[in-house]
């Protein structure tokens, strides 16, 4: 089984996700049917034909997961793989159209295609038996008085020529498609089977575009995405496994993917949908990975990633509050520095209340004393001091947060203390002593 996805540079370098999908269902039924991915270029268009346009596609691909067989970059027996580099090929073709007589040449150069005017039937994965009625519609140009050929013979004939079996593509491509069987038909091949999937609507209820957001691939990745969460989205933009959850793995995709169960309607885009799955997933990362995938936002933010067990320990504080990766940094960076900020608003706030510096004057010293430096011994230790002072004990929380971090969000505040270690919370208690009591 061979299926193929084809993507046309774009002018201004990036994968539309769109495209991104098509390709995802093609390589979901690749990979169930233990097929051979096929990846070609349309580079065509010489003003879209440029290396960022065509690295763009690459990138995008590779950093969802999806590992084409044969293409740019691996090679194959059906190459070459970019539209561009395959002229003599479509020559040979038209002249085999010629010899059967259904092209004819006009003043101008171009040549047409001559349209069967025969009812044709296109038999879709997805939406059915499609029934086209016999065509009154002009035929169609192949070739363009320059010479060069239009997407719809050329995509028709790099199909037979690379053996395609499946092609899914979007709904938008339907209408086309009963052209494309009169061109097979009268190359004497057999098309492939088709499947189109709806399209992907902005909030607005319009065809997603390239200024919408979350339209690029690439968008997911300075945003701080996971790819496998943005793999998941899109597989349900247009499709749902049957499984009792929403946040499911690529091989679990692999393993329940049917093309029969595309959904026939459009998919609506939805943001916060997207960022939700990115957090369920997020939440699956420990330890390096972790690490690995907050790293780049932390460095940016001028965090160093010094020591990777403790900056791992620092995020699994936060994990869970956490959606994208770029909101790391203003979770965790007092972790990672000693001259962090402290907000005004909450100095002010802990100031106006007299009680808060003479909890902060007992707490040091005896947390200082204590050689049980664990969640239960500090624990033990607010609790005592808390029943002395004829205090809650959540009376120490604000001034602990405030005193560890400058802010008055962030984690639990004894994990905060377990993280950076004790030595390192009674210094930034003695700091915080001396702010509150300026």
């Amino acid at each position: 089984m061979s299926i193929r996805v084809r993507f046309a540079p774009s002018p201004t370098g990036y994968l539309h996700v769109g495209g991104a999908r098509t390709a995802l269902f093609n390589w979901l039924l690749a990979r169930k049917s233990c097929g051979t991915f096929i990846l070609r270029i349309e580079d065509t268009d010489e003003a879209r034909n440029t290396e960022p346009a065509r690295q763009a596609i690459y990138d995008g691909l590779k950093w969802l997961g999806l590992d084409w067989d044969e293409g740019p970059e691996k090679g194959g027996d059906t190459g070459p793989y970019f539209q561009s580099q395959r002229k003599h090929i479509y020559d040979a073709y038209l002249a085999k159209l010629e010899a059967a007589g259904r092209v004819y040449t006009e003043e101008n150069g171009a040549v047409r295609f001559k349209f069967s005017r025969v009812p044709i039937l296109v038999p879709d994965l997805v939406c059915g038996d499609v029934q086209f009625a016999a065509t009154d519609e002009p035929d169609m140009t192949i070739r363009r008085p320059d010479g060069g050929y239009i997407f719809h013979f050329v995509n028709v004939v790099d199909d037979i020529e690379m053996k395609m079996t499946h092609v899914i593509r979007g709904e938008d491509h339907l209408p086309n498609t009963w052209k494309h069987i009169d061109l097979y038909r009268a190359l004497d091949a057999e098309p492939p089977k088709f499947g189109h999937i709806p399209l992907i609507l902005n909030p607005g209820g319009s065809k997603m575009s390239k200024r919408d957001e979350g339209a690029s691939i690439e968008s997911y990745q300075n945003a701080g995405f996971l790819p496998e969460a943005v793999f998941n989205y899109l597989c349900l933009l247009g499709w749902t496994p049957k499984l009792d959850r929403e946040k499911f793995s690529a091989q679990e995709a692999v393993d329940l993917f049917d093309v029969s169960e595309i959904h026939h309607s459009n998919a609506r885009f939805d943001m916060a949908k997207c960022t939700w799955l990115n957090q369920q997933h997020l939440r699956d990362l420990t330890g390096a990975a972790l690490v690995a995938h907050a790293r780049h936002w932390l460095e940016q933010a001028g965090l160093q990633v010094t020591d990777e067990d403790y900056a791992a320990r620092a995020l699994e504080t936060v994990k869970e509050k956490v959606s994208i990766a770029t909101e790391f940094p203003g979770w965790v960076h007092f972790f990672f520095r000693e001259d962090f900020a402290f907000e005004d608003e909450a100095l002010t706030k802990l100031k106006g209340n007299a009680q808060h510096p003479a909890l902060l004057t007992a707490l040091r010293p005896a947390l200082e004393a204590t050689s049980d430096w664990s969640e239960a011994g500090i624990t033990a230790i607010i609790n005592a001091l808390a029943a002395e002072l004829k205090v809650k004990a959540g009376a120490f929380m604000p001034l602990l947060r405030f005193s560890l971090s400058g802010q008055t969000r962030g984690p639990d505040v004894k994990a905060m203390m377990l993280v950076l270690g004790k030595d390192r919370v009674l210094a930034r208690l003695a700091r915080a002593q001396a702010l509150l009591a300026a």
